[in-house]
């Protein structure tokens, strides 16, 4: 991607954007990422699947962390996956359009009932996979969730970073911070700032569990973001709606 930032212009003093996003409501992002977060003056997303038959007590704790000003995301209701994850029951591959849709319209009203007042604006891909089908009835479900959302969040490409002139707001790129170290997660950062891109990282276990990052390289992440005045962190709506605006803003001038 060539650099955008003269093309591109970023709110204030900022040259590019990033967005930490934490799937699936595990544990440790309650216990560890939020209070590391909140320390560092940073504003997440968490992309949550309200299912279960007690969905409501489980998620009950992230109302306060919405009330802390992070955002709250749509993450399906079933978490369908491919067919050959080996955890997958009722996969993607058996489903409809019809079917994924109502899925996700039924997790949009559990999260909104929880937290009230508040539009779910933001959805992510179980997975980063975004069809339905096999072969030749192989759909993507992306017009589907562009009809409800303003933006969701796949996966992408090392070291790409969105360009905010031309990305998919349905199916914006994002990096697994799965493993990585800090250094390897501030040099992608770095890089984004010399694009004049939006950058999305993706994290599940803090420390444990799934898919994990250490501790010690989210606060040495989080610790670099706060000090770097040139870097806009924000949660993905906030900087989806400020790209959606400034591209509506040049189409309406050409």
């Amino acid at each position: 991607m060539a650099d955008v930032s003269a093309r591109f212009p970023w709110p204030g003093k900022y040259k590019c954007a990033i967005s930490l996003t934490f799937d699936d409501g595990l544990p440790s992002q309650l216990r560890v990422a939020v209070p590391l977060l909140r320390r560092y003056g940073v504003r997440a997303t968490f992309y949550l699947c309200p299912s279960g038959s007690n969905w409501a007590g489980k998620l009950r704790p992230w109302r306060k962390v919405a009330e802390e000003g992070h955002e709250i995301g749509n993450h399906s209701l079933s978490h369908f996956c491919s067919c050959n994850f080996p955890f997958s029951g009722r996969c993607l591959e058996e489903l409809t359009l019809e079917e994924i849709e109502e899925d996700i319209l039924e997790a949009q009203r559990r999260l909104e009932s929880l937290i009230p007042g508040r539009e779910i604006r933001t959805y992510a891909y179980p997975c980063y996979q975004s069809y339905v089908g096999r072969g030749a009835s192989r759909k993507s479900y992306v017009p589907v969730v562009a009809r409800y959302f303003l933006a969701a969040r796949g996966v992408g490409e090392k070291p790409w970073p969105n360009d905010p002139l031309r990305c998919d707001l349905h199916y914006l790129w994002s990096w697994p911070a799965e493993r990585m170290s800090a250094a390897e997660m501030i040099g992608l950062v770095e890089q984004t700032l010399m694009k004049g891109g939006w950058a999305i990282f993706t994290f599940h276990g803090i420390g444990e569990g799934h898919l994990p990052v250490s501790e010690s390289d989210l606060e040495a992440l989080l610790e670099y973001l706060s000090w770097r005045e040139e870097v806009w962190v924000a949660p993905v709506a906030e900087v989806a709606s400020y790209v959606a605006k400034r591209r509506a803003h040049r189409q309406a001038r050409s």
